[in-house]
Parts: C-alpha cells; sequence; structure tokens
C-alpha cells in the first residue's frame, strides 16, 4: 500500500497543476470564441435556442479533445497554454469555414436552423479530433 501511496503524494500536485491550467485554458479559449462569434450564443441558449446550444456544444467539445490530447503529450504546463491558443484559433477558423459555406451562419444560428448548428457542430468536432491527433503527433 505504501509505493501507491507515495505516488498518490507524488502525482497529485502535478494532476492538480495540469488540470487546472487545461481548465483555465479551456475556459478562457471558450470565453474568448464567445466573444467572437458575431451573435449572443449564451443569451439565445438562456431563450432556448437549441441551434446555439448545438453550435457552442460542438464548440466546447471541439475545444475539449484537442486539450485532453495536448495533456497526454505535453512536455510542461506552457505546453498546454500555447496549444490551447492555437486550438482557439483552429476553432474559429473552423466557424468561418462554415460559414463560408453555408451562408450567413449566425443569422442561420440566430433563427435555430438546427441543421446549419448541427453541421457547424460536427465540423467543430471533426476538425478537432485531427487537431489532436496532430498535436499528439
Amino acid at each position: 500500500m505504501e509505493p501507491v501511496l507515495q505516488s498518490l503524494i507524488a502525482g497529485l500536485p502535478v494532476l492538480l497543476l495540469h488540470l487546472g491550467v487545461s481548465l483555465a485554458v479551456f475556459l478562457l479559449a471558450l470565453f474568448v470564441y464567445l466573444w467572437l462569434t458575431p451573435h449572443k450564443e449564451m443569451e439565445l441558449i438562456r431563450q432556448g435556442n437549441q441551434a446555439a446550444a448545438i453550435s457552442l456544444g460542438g464548440a466546447a467539445v471541439g475545444l475539449a479533445i484537442p486539450m485532453a490530447f495536448c495533456l497526454r503529450a505535453s512536455v510542461n504546463v506552457w505546453d498546454v497554454a500555447v496549444w490551447g491558443t492555437v486550438i482557439l484559433i483552429i476553432q474559429v477558423i473552423a466557424f468561418r469555414g462554415v460559414d463560408l459555406i453555408l451562408h450567413h451562419l449566425p443569422k442561420r444560428i440566430e433563427h435555430d436552423e438546427k441543421s446549419a448548428a448541427i453541421f457547424l457542430a460536427m465540423t467543430k468536432i471533426s476538425v478537432a479530433m485531427l487537431t489532436a491527433a496532430a498535436v499528439s503527433g
């Protein structure tokens, strides 16, 4: 039992540090994403707009998947912060790409068009999976 306890004592501070930094980077990236998108997703969600919820959920998963892989491959906590920024930029580009394909994506989400939101969310998740593979390398 002693080696397990020693392992816990040695590893717990590292776990808490990495978890804390990754959660902070994730929440900051999500906040910046919300700030950069032209529609007010949280306000729309509070009003019952399902398309906004699907879109924002896709963004959250799209940020979290590569962050998880980054944690696995990171050398230190600065890796998480740097790659978190890169992941955010890639997700914003994915949003802009879908907007170019579908035209007027923010208006579609505001009008609760679930088909546009589902396509956006699936694109964000697909891009996230590819980004995660590239990050972990």
